[in-house]
């Protein structure tokens, strides 16, 4: 199977199932958002020293692989391309494993720390763009309710996973407003 087929030299991509819609198109812009997403989350695994944490994400990945698939299938499921409460339910398990590990957040905390909390870091943040397109589609042209809630409660977890990474790593949680002197509560030798 060649890696071009150059029928997208006219702007435009096919859905599944063939239709082929502009690749501006709203619903285009919230898979392909979700495609980006997958992959700074396969840069997260790579980079994490986490294991349970990067088994966690490599699960997400198949996740956003079904919602990617879902979002270009207008109309159908997809078959193979599973996606349902249990994995929101997941996600919040997750969330509050993570908040009795390292305790409950006390204010807003600034992003960074350890490379891989700080890769997920922009996971949440691109997360949230992908739920902004997606929310753009579902005015346009409705969606299952539970595509808006996973990429909700994903872009939570994303920034739990980051306090977990930060906390491992000696980091800890570094408010916003901490100044040089504020700093982390432990600066590892090695980033």
């Amino acid at each position: 199977m060649p890696i071009y087929s150059k029928r997208g030299d006219d702007g435009t991509t096919a859905l599944l199932g063939g239709e082929r819609r502009s690749k501006d198109d709203l619903r285009v812009e919230a898979y392909g958002t979700v495609d980006e997403l997958s992959s700074v989350v396969g840069l997260v695994v790579a980079r994490c020293p986490d294991e349970p944490t990067a088994a966690a994400l490599r699960g997400v990945q198949c996740d956003l692989f079904a919602l990617a698939a879902r979002l270009a299938s207008p109309g159908a499921v997809p078959a193979g391309a599973p996606l349902d409460e249990t994995r929101v339910t997941a996600l919040e398990a997750i969330i509050d494993d993570v908040d009795r590990r390292v305790g409950p957040l006390r204010g807003f905390i600034r992003p960074g720390g350890h490379e891989a909390a700080a890769l997920l870091h922009v996971a949440r943040t691109v997360c949230r763009r992908a739920e902004r397109r997606m929310a753009a589609l579902h005015r346009a042209d409705p969606l299952d309710p539970l595509y808006l809630r996973y990429v909700n409660r994903l872009a939570d977890a994303l920034f739990a996973l980051a306090r977990q990474v930060n906390h491992a790593m000696g980091f800890g949680d570094e408010p916003v407003g901490a100044g040089a002197a504020g700093g982390h509560a432990k600066t590892p030798s090695k980033r």
